[in-house]
């Protein structure tokens, strides 16, 4: 794997600092509500270029894991087995990070953790409200259901977004895009980009899908590194709960969302490739920001 990752990212011009800061930038700027101005016409050439742009990079982590997506079987009870055996089997699970912070880390390691992941935290609950627009209503309702979830059924102080943004302000983190390694950045990138385009729908429903299937193995594992390093509850909170809530959600994605989609006759077997990719696409993301933290944090 790792031979095959380092060729394929010989000479790109997206996998490299510059770039997704670029597109980093981008996308916070045309994500945030604003009001029409004089600047709104010019804009529309700026985000045609980058949409240009923000298309190779998609295109070119598509071409990374295509052959292997295309062994994803298309009925739905084969793809669900597919599907969930990703959380063994998929690019970055269970990587040797994860054990080295439960048992290794100190306190500067595991700020520098939390800074590149909060730097590259793309916003779980935007991702779905963006991803559901249209969709079928058996599959729109469970992206409905988990983004209430995100939004702490109507309570402000079980939302989850701001769990996280907790944790960054008490131990005055500051994360920027600059100082952020750019497979941290690809990766928020690739999600956004996957949420915001109808071209990739099904690869967003497919990539969600797998970060509430392998986000609770790296959830405890930072869970467990907070404890050890005595950091009190309400600071775990955020890693304690996607530990637990997220295997519901799972379940509940693959019953509720990913499997009505394949039983379709027509569309069925094309969204479960679709889907297998951009999950492939999430996963492989993830191997590089784990990798790259190693290198960082002198784990290898």
């Amino acid at each position: 794997m790792a031979t095959r990752f380092q060729s394929t990212l010989s000479g790109s011009q997206f996998t490299n600092g510059v770039f997704q800061q670029a597109l980093s930038h981008w996308n916070r700027e045309r994500l945030a509500p604003s009001v029409p101005g004089a600047g709104s016409a010019a804009r529309i050439d700026r985000d045609a270029r980058m949409q240009r742009l923000e298309l190779g990079f998609l295109e070119e982590l598509r071409d990374d894991i295509r052959a292997q997506a295309a062994d994803a079987p298309t009925d739905a009870d084969g793809f669900i087995a597919w599907f969930e055996g990703l959380e063994r089997t998929g690019p970055g699970q269970h990587d040797k990070l994860f054990d080295w912070l439960e048992t290794s880390a100190n306190l500067d390691d595991l700020e520098l953790f939390l800074t590149q992941e909060a730097a590259g935290e793309a916003g779980f609950d935007d991702l779905v409200a963006l991803t559901q627009i249209r969709l079928p209503d058996r599959a729109k309702m469970e992206l409905a259901r988990n983004y209430w979830d995100e939004m702490g059924r109507g309570n402000m102080k079980g939302m989850h977004g701001p769990m996280l943004h907790y944790v960054v302000d008490a131990l005055g983190l500051e994360p920027t895009i600059e100082r952020t390694c750019w497979e941290s950045l690809a990766l928020a990138n690739a999600m956004t980009g996957m949420a915001t385009n109808r071209d990739y729908a099904w690869h967003s429903v497919g990539a969600l899908g797998v970060i509430e299937l392998t986000a609770p193995a790296r959830s405890a594992a930072v869970s467990k590194t907070m404890r050890r390093l005595g950091f009190e509850p309400r600071l775990r909170r955020y890693f304690d709960l996607h530990a637990t809530l997220d295997i519901k959600h799972s379940e509940e994605w693959n019953r509720e969302a990913i499997r009505p989609l394949l039983e379709d006759e027509a569309e069925g077997p094309l969204r479960a490739r679709a889907m297998a990719e951009g999950a492939l696409m999430r996963l492989t993301c993830g191997e590089r920001c784990f990798a790259r933290y190693r290198d960082m944090l002198g784990v290898d």
